[in-house]
């Protein structure tokens, strides 16, 4: 008989181009032009400068292409198509979703362009992982107006930027639209993407009037359903529903449980501090034949810190070498980040030495949690040390790091230096918050600085006074 495998211990080339006649060079330029030494056409040395050239006038036109579409009077409709198109992947893939739109529309007024729906549904799809419903309803305006008809592909992607907004009864009336549409029935996917909202939003009771629907269509339940619906229950807390929900989908028999279910409880039961039960379901799901992910490993590594059972924390760690499971930044940004909240800033610089040693490459994540042991330690001193390191580094600073900076000096009363690092985070481009500003109005109030207060207040934009109250440690998250 099979024994169980058990739970990770706790104590413990491309083909050369044809050679075509070389042009004829006037003798004014020929005197010019260097001699190069003979070499065959198909060598690597011959292909490197052309592929080099191509590369950079290609990264230049992509750029310029941004450039222009930011620039509002730009009207130039005769650009080259290569570089507008990878502008615009660029922008997508980045999330960049306002110069997406606006390299979009320098797109729509080229000579050479025709309305595809599939770019619609791309462009449909970034809005709503940015959560950004009014624009996703002005892009599908658009789309009627050039005469193009939605696909199952657009409608779908619509319903996911309403429903990632919270705005569940539009998703709701797009399904009915698409039920109105001719050879626009949704599909599964449609329906995973409703439900993953409705769970995310904690409108379960949204979800068994959408089951039903699925089967009056026709429609089974996939795993991504159950999979969307457990993971639900389990960021809600709700628990027995999340087991209740899991049971349905072994008893339905044509879904089998995956490494996003594991997941899902494993995290469920971590996060809450019953890592009892996150052990058991680890031993479960690997009953059942689900082999753990990396995932896996830090979100045990993440809940025995949280726990404050840092020794078990280690094992999987190691563990982990054990099973030939490299740790990754999230790793070591876990372990990093557990240890600074511990106040063992001793381990927490130990393991971000040996990050940078196995080749680890830090994020601005990592730099955070840093700050912020540094700060809970009161050692504010070594804040600056971490800001040059990064200047040494491709680390794109971003505005929760800053943040941290400036809740650290703001704990520590050091207003002046606190003002700096606002004006070194504007100098980065990084745009202040409402956190930043809290923070530093909160800072100002405690230290009798009420002017200041007041001043900053106004160049804030007047936020709310609610937003204005206590803030909470900034974490980097």
């Amino acid at each position: 008989m099979h024994s169980p495998a058990p739970l990770p211990p706790t104590n413990s080339p491309s083909p050369a181009p044809l050679v075509s006649r070389a042009p004829v060079v006037p003798a004014s330029r020929r005197r010019r032009q260097r001699r190069k030494p003979p070499s065959s056409p198909s060598t690597p040395d011959a292909e490197q400068p052309d592929a080099l050239a191509r590369i950079l006038r290609t990264e230049a036109a992509v750029s310029g292409v941004s450039r222009k579409a930011a620039a509002t009077r730009q009207q130039s409709t005769r650009l080259w198509p290569r570089a507008v198109l990878e502008a615009l992947d660029s922008a997508v893939a980045a999330c960049r979703w306002e110069s997406a739109l606006e390299i979009f529309e320098l797109l729509r007024k080229q000579h050479w362009y025709e309305p595809r729906s599939q770019t619609y549904a791309r462009l449909l799809m970034m809005l709503g992982k940015c959560r950004q419903p009014g624009p996703a309803t002005a892009l599908f305006q658009s789309m009627l107006s050039e005469r193009l008809r939605p696909t199952v592909d657009v409608y779908t992607a619509l319903v996911g930027a309403y429903g990632h907004s919270g705005l569940l009864e539009e998703a709701l009336a797009t399904i009915d639209q698409m039920k109105g549409a001719t050879d626009c029935n949704p599909d599964v996917y449609t329906f995973s993407v409703l439900i993953d909202c409705c769970a995310k939003s904690r409108r379960f009771d949204l979800i068994p009037a959408v089951l039903d629907e699925m089967s009056y269509l026709g429609l089974e339940c996939n795993s991504v359903i159950h999979n969307a619906i457990i993971n639900g229950y389990g960021k809600a807390g709700m628990l027995e529903e999340m087991e209740s929900a899991l049971s349905k989908m072994l008893e339905s028999g044509d879904n089998v449980p995956d490494i996003y279910t594991m997941n899902s409880i494993i995290w469920a039961y971590g996060n809450y501090g019953r890592t009892d039960e996150m052990e058991k379901w680890y031993n479960e799901f690997e009953l059942m034949g689900v082999e753990p992910d990396t995932k896996t490993f830090n979100i045990m590594i993440k809940s025995y810190g949280k726990a404050g059972m840092y020794d078990k924390m280690m094992s999987i760690f190691k563990y982990m070498k054990r099973r030939f499971f490299s740790p990754t930044t999230v790793t070591f940004n876990i372990v990093i980040e557990c240890f600074g909240r511990a106040g063992n800033i001793e381990k927490m610089e130990y393991y971000f030495r040996l990050m940078k040693i196995q080749g680890v490459k830090p994020n601005p994540v990592t730099y955070c949690s840093l700050v912020n042991g540094y700060s809970k330690a009161r050692l504010v001193d070594k804040v600056p040390g971490i800001i040059r390191q990064t200047e040494n580094t491709d680390v794109v600073l971003d505005t929760p790091f800053f943040n941290c900076v400036i809740s650290a000096y703001a704990k520590s009363g050091d207003i002046k230096i606190m003002e700096e690092m606002l004006q070194l985070m504007k100098d980065k481009k990084c745009k202040p918050d409402k956190v930043t500003y809290a923070t530093m109005i909160q800072a100002y109030t405690a230290n009798g600085m009420d002017e200041a207060a007041r001043l900053l207040e106004l160049e804030a934009g007047g936020f709310d006074k609610k937003l204005l109250g206590p803030v909470s440690e900034v974490d980097g998250k």
